[in-house]
This record gives C-alpha cells, structure tokens and sequence, in this order.
C-alpha cells in the first residue's frame, strides 16, 4: 500500500478584482467580484513507504500548496488524499503523530530558552513519556551532532546548529512521513552536508517516507533517485533523477583544456559553446555529433585535457520549466 496517495489533487483560491478608481471602489465594496487563481491542477502521484523523493519547481509553481494539503493545513478544492492511511484535512491524532513538516525559513523552538525547554514540551504535546523521551533526546542528538548546544538559549546558536535543533524537535515524535520544505535553506556547505547525512540515516533506520523540496540541487542529489517536477500548478514529470536528463538533455558536456587561448569566435564554430575561463571552454554537444566534434577538436586545436560528462542537473531542469512540458 502507498504511504502517500495523490489522485486529480487540486487547488483553486478566488481572489477579489478591483477596477481603479473611486467607482471601483464603491463596486467593490457593495458588489465585489472575484476570479478563480489554480494554484494546482489535478496533480496525481504516489509514493511507497521508505521512499525519499524530490518535489522541484520553480517558485510559485504550487510545490508550497500541495505540502500544506498533503500536511492537513489546508483543505483541497477536490480530489484524493491518503497519507500513512488517513485523509489529512480531517487532522486525526492518529495521522498527526505520523507525519512532521520542516520548513526551513520557519521555526518552531522558543528563541530566548534552551532547545531542550521547547523539547520537553514537544514530548508531552506527543504523550512521550519521560524515560523514552530521554532516549529519543539522545539518539537524535548523537546522530545529529547535537550535546551541549541543547542547553544553550536557540538565539546564541548558529545558523547551522539551530537547523539541526529545529529537526531533532520535528522528529522527536518518531514520525514516518516526513514532508521537508527547504530543510537547509540558508545553511552553509558542512551544515547541508550535515542535515542531508542525518536525514539518510533517520530514513535508513526508521524506514521513513520522505518528500523533500530544494533550491539546492545537491540535496536531490545527494537524497533522492526519484523526482516530481511542478509547473504553474501541473505534474510535469515524475521519474528517476537520471531519466530526467537523458530523456530532457539530448546533451552532453565537453570541457576542454587547451595549451594556449583560442578566441571565442573561432571555438564557437565547434557547437554551443558556453562559456570560457582562459584556456579552458566549456561546450554542449548533442549525443549524435559528440564524436565527430570531439575528433575535430582533437584534430584541429591544441588540446591538453578533455572531459565528458551529463550537463549540471540544475540546467537541465532549468530547461524543463521553461518549456513547460516533457
């Protein structure tokens, strides 16, 4: 059985229209008018239980609205949801225990205490008893990196160090679906690296479901094998990460050393030079002429090193919110 269920999941808010001046304002008072804004439109997937995936879109593409309809925050206009088995606008106790939402721009810990004040009362907002809360506390922390930092008011901890509070707090109830918007906003390399080592593992002990959204492609890549793709409010794939670019990026990425510079005019007869930096040029080659382009390269300038390899994961999706579709 899934652990998440979506079937022709839609959202749609009105939002009032005003005509500019003084009679628009009268009209809008007595007799306000209103047009229909989708902000997503009958989005269909599942995911089984254990599965890390990745959400993308660009902003405003509705990655935000489903989380909160998948969380129980708000209500749909129409279609299924099942998560962990329970519908989640109803927000039962039982299906609120199961599932936790990070967001990393929001934060849940009382910033004057210590994290472990806002802990304690995490665990009796959950029922966890003193002896397993305790337990949970420490095994959280040790996989977290997290001692003393517990005791210490949140405002006097890092960037870095209050994330990983914030989702020590989050999971302290042992959730098994966890819905991650932008978990290492703002964190620097070692805290990213950090945070996605912790949820691997939390995923790989508890077998945890896990839908996580990113503007930082090294967390999808790191975490996930399977991606969504959202535009203005519609699934545009949904697929493994490597599929996306083989089926999207006809591509493939040549960079090239030479042994003295080249001027740009002369490279760019070669294919779709991209950029360059001194002596070295990066190009995209389509797969079919990869090896005759590579052969006239090799052939006709001074080459001292070559490289092949799929164009960066961000570029490819970049091309598919632009086209709209796959």
């Amino acid at each position: 059985m899934s652990h998440i269920l979506v079937e022709n999941l839609r959202k749609v808010y009105p939002v009032a229209v005003k005509a500019p001046g003084l009679q628009g304002t009268f009209k809008h008072f007595f007799q306000r008018e209103y047009r229909e804004i989708q902000a997503v439109k009958s989005v269909s997937f599942t995911i089984e239980p254990g599965e890390i995936v990745g959400f993308l879109g660009a902003n405003g593409a509705g990655k935000t609205t489903t989380l909160k309809m998948l969380t129980g925050l708000i209500h749909p206009s129409s279609g299924n949801l099942s998560v962990a088995g329970h519908t989640p606008f109803k927000r039962s106790p039982a299906f609120l225990r199961q599932i936790t939402l990070v967001m990393g721009q929001k934060q849940q810990l009382i910033w004057d205490l210590p994290a472990m004040d806002s802990l304690v009362m995490n665990g009796a907002v959950y029922g966890v008893g003193d002896r397993e809360l305790h337990r949970r506390i420490g095994e959280l922390a040790e996989m977290l990196g997290l001692k003393e930092q517990l005791t210490q008011p949140v405002r006097k901890l890092s960037l870095g160090e209050r994330m990983k509070a914030e989702l020590l707090a989050a999971l302290l109830h042992h959730p098994t679906v966890l819905f991650l918007d932008e978990p290492t906003l703002g964190l620097d390399v070692n805290a990213q690296v950090a945070v996605r080592e912790f949820l691997r593992e939390y995923n790989q002990r508890y077998n945890a479901t896990v839908l996580l959204t990113s503007h930082y492609m090294a967390d999808i890549t790191a975490l996930c094998d399977r991606v969504l793709l959202i535009h203005q409010g519609q699934l545009i794939y949904d697929g493994q990460l490597d599929g996306l670019v083989d089926r999207f990026s006809p591509c493939r990425e040549v960079r090239i050393e030479f042994a003295h510079l080249y001027p740009e005019e002369k490279l760019r007869v070669y294919g779709d030079l991209q950029s360059i930096d001194g002596q070295s040029a990066r190009f995209l080659i389509p797969q079919e002429e990869l090896t005759k382009t590579v052969s006239q390269l090799m052939a006709e300038l001074n080459v001292i090193d070559l490289s092949i390899s799929d164009p960066p994961i961000e570029e490819v999706i970049g091309q598919v919110f632009q086209a709209g579709s796959i």
